[in-house]
């Protein structure tokens, strides 16, 4: 176990193997945010790269934590088989549905209801550790598909840019996400 510049082909299919991950931010002050990320939103570009799809939800901190400091690190645990955690360390961009490039962007990920961001992760280092203290635990299934897809599915575009003015345009520490033209 060590750290690396970058990714090699095992950590890269380390990675697509497994069914979540995890990302943390921090702005110069304030809470530091760690959410745990699935479905099919993650694609790992080259060794240096990887880009996430950021589904809705009820906050936000991600986004206004990426613009205040581009920092993030994305964690990915073997709940299955070998023990192992992998940390990416980098610095991000946000780019919104707002943004001109969205759809460049967003090109490479399925449709799905509610996605309001994708996280360019430029890798500065990698690490990995022994993770032996991770659980073995099994994937049954994923709640997005039977809940949180059908969501904002039934919410609409306009529905969830309601949701989004109410739920998603400051963290908690009050730090605008930049989520819409007004916020």
């Amino acid at each position: 176990m060590g750290t690396a510049q970058g990714l090699n082909a095992t950590l890269r299919r380390f990675i697509e193997e497994q069914p979540m991950f995890f990302v943390a931010t921090a702005d110069i002050s304030g809470r530091v945010n760690v959410s745990p990320k699935g479905m099919d939103t993650l694609r790992v570009l080259s060794d240096s790269r990887i880009k996430w799809l950021n589904l809705s939800g009820s906050g936000n901190e991600t986004a206004a934590h990426v613009q205040a400091t581009g920092r993030m690190t994305l964690m990915f645990c073997a709940f299955e088989g070998p023990a192992m955690i992998l940390r990416v360390y980098g610095t991000a961009k946000v780019v919104h549905p707002k943004d001109g490039e969205w759809k460049e962007v967003i090109s490479g990920f399925p449709e799905i209801a509610g996605s309001r961001q994708v996280f360019d992760l430029a890798i500065e280092l990698v690490q990995t550790s022994c993770g032996t203290g991770v659980p073995i635990m099994n994937f049954q299934e994923s709640r997005a598909d039977k809940e949180l897809v059908p969501f904002y599915e039934k919410m609409g575009e306009n529905g969830v840019r309601d949701y989004w003015r109410r739920k998603n345009t400051q963290t908690i520490d009050g730090k605008p996400t930049g989520i819409l033209d007004d916020s």
